[in-house]
């Protein structure tokens, strides 16, 4: 309803366009029966032609009446349908893009791109035809119904007793439709999942040659949904069967009750011929009824799992009351206090354990230890991805809980160890940083990271379409562009998480020189497993798990014999 509730007009006109059409089509049988009795029983033939041509114009006329308006209707009612599916895809993806990390742990990203299309699809099919099937059907059936108990109320009324009696089982049936159809919506879902994982893990599947094994493991999934459907299918087609087959048993014994009259002489052939044919309108209207109500079920339970959505909140929000961030001046300042914190996903390990970090205005600090130390974890936490249970998170002395999200994430920038590059031109991927920067200084971004040369030598130069997830560029290159997205934001606060792991020794000394450009005036934090590239940051901070363990410079913490001696004497020593 809230989809449609915009569109009012257009509905109402709609609405207006559908009783028109039924309208004329149940003129039909009241036009037939005039011309049957009076059309075909004046005794002058000169008088019988002309009677003739008359009801046939008027026939004609009510035709006519009813393709323009079934026309009209068609239109207004399938635009209705594809502009709600619009607004609920458009509505289901905006907010599923503003969930926080933490969603995305539990939900896998086919799941909600059959959401997104399957299920959206089911509406659109449900609003923009089946729905405007049931309305016009549910008109006519009622109309012919009304005009049938006005010419035969004693027959109709005992025929309207049996069709109470057959709603009743069609309501047990349709609630078995419904599980089912969401059942069915399920088991595509999982297939899009698996689908989806493997097809961004090509390569990998390919060099294990495991070709098959996943060949049959979405085999498996289709075959699951496939036999749900089925299922949903026997029983949607038994509903299906028993309320055609009991109205149509139901109106004919009003049929048979109606010949007898004719023979009684009780009743004329014109108003048995009206009869038949209001009899017609009302089986068929009550036949696509209940395709329309199966329609109905299966799109209920695609509305359910789109509700579901839309339903669940992020845990992660702005406040009501934003505080505003401080301008700032050579960069940021970072604090981190007494903060603990445990991934949702895993509760039983803690990320990082009264862990306390200050980082002034301009100063780059690199945070180095073996995996799983919590780096990563720190850098998750100043772009409030995740909210921490104990301690405080602050950057420019504003806890990142009391600020808006847009402020806090526009004021820094990260390149991250895995380059995301988006199916777009260089120029577009570059600009993704900072949408309204001009091409002049996109270009000179690029050449602040190095990225100029190569892609100029592209194709079609920033131009040139890198392909889904980059293909078409080396992980140096890739590596490259993220870093120039980022110089062009021009972030107070700079996040680099292993930026030049991608990259060989020349290219990574041409980078280097670049970030340590792109440093000044800012402050930047550093994650690194190669001790190499940290060397000349203000202060190295060594953390195992969870938690910092030695604090200083390389030449500080070399000479200190603990676990950046070790990991150093591993590097440079091999």
């Amino acid at each position: 309803m809230p989809f449609l509730r915009p569109y009012r007009g257009r509905i109402g006109l709609a609405v207006v366009f559908l009783v028109m059409a039924a309208v004329a089509t149940l003129v039909f049988p009241a036009a037939l029966k005039s011309l049957i009795d009076q059309g075909l029983v004046a005794s002058d033939p000169g008088e019988r032609l002309l009677a003739l041509r008359g009801h046939f114009f008027a026939l004609f006329g009510v035709g006519a009446a009813l393709g323009v308006f079934s026309a009209a209707r068609f239109y207004m009612v399938t635009w209705l349908g594809e502009r709600v599916t619009a607004d609920l895809r458009s509505a289901v993806y905006a907010h599923v893009i503003e969930q926080s990390p933490e969603f995305f742990e539990t939900t896998q990203t086919g799941e909600v791109l059959s959401r997104l299309t399957t299920d959206t699809t089911l509406v659109q099919t449900v609003v923009g035809s089946s729905l405007s099937m049931g309305l016009r059907n549910t008109v006519m059936g009622l109309g012919a119904m009304l005009m049938l108990i006005i010419t035969n109320p004693l027959v109709m009324t005992q025929v309207l007793g049996i069709l109470i009696i057959v709603v009743l089982p069609s309501l047990y049936f349709g609630r078995r439709v419904r599980k089912l159809s969401r059942a069915s919506q399920d088991r595509v879902a999982d297939s899009s999942a698996i689908a989806a994982e493997v097809l961004n893990a090509v390569p990998v599947v390919q060099s294990y040659t495991q070709e098959a094994r996943e060949a049959k493991r979405f085999s498996d999934s289709t075959e699951n949904a496939f036999a749900t459907a089925v299922r949903r299918t026997r029983v949607r087609s038994g509903l299906v069967a028993f309320i055609i087959t009991a109205t149509f048993g139901a109106l004919l014994w009003g049929l048979y009750q109606g010949t007898q009259a004719v023979i009684a002489g009780q009743v004329s052939a014109g108003h048995l011929g009206q009869t038949v044919v209001y009899v017609i309108i009302l089986v068929s209207s009550v036949a696509v009824l209940a395709e329309v109500y199966g329609d109905l079920l299966r799109a209920a339970g695609a509305t359910e799992r789109l509700m579901e959505l839309l339903a669940t909140s992020s845990s992660i929000a702005s406040p009501a009351q934003a505080a505003a961030l401080p301008a700032t001046r050579g960069g940021s300042a970072v604090a981190l206090e007494g903060v603990s914190f445990r991934y949702p996903s895993r509760p039983q390990h803690a990320a990082l354990a009264d862990f306390t970090l200050q980082v002034r205005p301009g100063e780059t600090v690199a945070l180095v230890g073996p995996s799983g130390a919590g780096k990563s974890t720190v850098f998750q936490l100043l772009l409030r991805f995740y909210d921490v249970a104990e301690g405080r998170v602050a950057v420019d002395g504003v806890s990142v809980r009391d600020t808006a999200l847009q402020a806090l994430r526009q004021r820094i920038g990260i390149v991250p160890q895995d380059s995301v590059i988006f199916s777009a031109n260089a120029l577009e991927n570059i600009r993704y940083g900072r949408p309204e920067a001009s091409d002049d200084e996109v270009i000179a971004a690029a050449r602040a990271a190095f990225a100029d040369d190569f892609i100029s030598a592209l194709p079609e130069g920033y131009q040139t379409f890198l392909g889904e997830r980059g293909v078409r560029l080396s992980g140096g290159q890739r590596q490259r562009i993220s870093i120039a997205r980022a110089m062009l934001k021009n972030p107070p606060l700079l996040l680099l998480d292993e930026a030049t792991s991608a990259l060989d020794a020349e290219s990574e000394r041409m980078v280097q020189a670049a970030l340590e450009s792109a440093m000044k005036d800012r402050t930047t934090l550093v994650i690194a497993h190669r001790l190499a590239t940290v060397q000349r940051a203000d202060r190295i901070v060594v953390m195992e798990h969870g938690r910092i363990v030695e604090t200083g410079t390389h030449a500080e913490l070399a000479a200190a014999g603990g676990l950046y001696a070790r990991l150093a004497a591993l590097q440079f020593d091999l």
